[in-house]
């Protein structure tokens, strides 16, 4: 009797475990078969012309070329770029508003038809882009607002706004109580306002501001202020990240300091580290601009320009909010 009891268990278990393999296997194959997928391709490809004897030479100036988020705009523009036939020269921008200004100046110098930039600090580069302009060259603002009558046109998201909807998102799950920590890169015009769309909106519905820490806008620097964030409030529930490198970043202290089960996170942009806390539970949600669409819309633009058509001022890419009860659907955005 006792052989047979066992032997019943023993098959049960293996059923149990051959199910549980067939529902993990099906659930990769399935996310395997999203990421492949890719993004949804440019709905447009700008018809191309002869610029002073040659296809547009488009020149883009991203903010670093460390983060997912720069080198996927980067990947539309070039789909597009390929498309259409023009040429690309990237120029990496090293989160330094100088170089993003000489970058600007060397690409008008070498005869460039456009340009595209996504701004360090939207008021350090008006110059460059002022100069550009007076040479015959026009500039896509990408990503980050410029607000100068220089800019020839603006593509990118409304990011208060996407701060002030991450936190309806999380004053819903918190009924508007407890302490948030922010790890924000305080160099970045672009994550300032992320910022203030937040923290208006969570702290006028009762919420408070722990502390703010200053990431820099690259991943090392933030996790090391995360580290100093989490250690300095032991009782912290919440903690919000403005941008991919403060997420990666907040991301890796939170695992280091086994903090998963007590603090909930919230912030911008998915990587490999965010998909993984969001399948844990222990972030809420990520704001997810549509990189590649920056990337499809603002080389579109640059590729109109410089053949002399006329582009809207203004190019708003809408946002989504990533949870885990939705993260599958994104997963192409692990890819560049």
């Amino acid at each position: 009797m006792r052989r047979t009891v066992t032997a019943v268990v023993s098959l049960g278990l293996l059923l149990t475990t051959v199910g549980c393999d067939a529902a993990a296997r099906r659930e990769i194959a399935a996310e395997k078969r999203a990421t492949e997928q890719g993004p949804p391709p440019p709905a447009k490809i700008a018809q191309t012309c002869k610029t002073n004897g040659h296809t547009p030479k488009i020149g883009i100036v991203p903010i670093n070329l460390q983060a997912l988020f720069f080198n996927q705009i980067n990947t539309g523009a070039q789909l597009v770029a390929r498309k259409a036939g023009a040429q690309v020269q990237i120029v990496n921008g090293n989160d330094d508003s100088t170089t993003q200004a000489n970058a600007i100046d060397d690409l008008v110098a070498n005869h460039y038809d456009a340009i595209i930039v996504d701004a360090v600090d939207t008021e350090g580069i008006k110059p460059a882009i002022r100069r550009a302009k007076a040479a015959g060259v026009p500039v896509v603002a990408v990503d980050a607002t410029v607000g100068d009558p220089a800019v020839a046109t603006q593509v990118g998201t409304a990011n208060a706004q996407g701060g002030k909807q991450l936190g309806e998102a999380l004053l819903k799950i918190t009924g508007g109580r407890g302490d948030i920590g922010v790890v924000g890169a305080l160099n970045s015009t672009i994550q300032n306002e992320r910022q203030k769309g937040f923290t208006d909106e969570v702290t006028a519905k009762g919420m408070k501001i722990k502390n703010v820490v200053d990431g820099r806008n690259i991943q090392e620097n933030a996790q090391t202020a995360a580290e100093n964030l989490l250690t300095g409030a032991p009782d912290l529930k919440y903690a919000y990240a403005t941008g991919e490198p403060a997420l990666i970043g907040l991301a890796a202290a939170v695992v280091s300091q086994q903090r998963t089960k007590d603090l909930k996170v919230v912030g911008w942009d998915l990587s490999s580290q965010a998909v993984d806390g969001l399948r844990a539970g222990w972030i809420l949600g990520v704001v997810q601009q549509n990189t590649f669409e920056f990337g499809y819309d603002a080389m579109n633009a640059a590729i109109d320009l410089a053949c002399h058509r006329t582009v809207p001022k203004d190019m708003p890419v809408p946002t989504q909010i990533v949870t885990p009860a939705n993260v599958q659907n994104y997963l192409y955005y692990l890819e560049k």
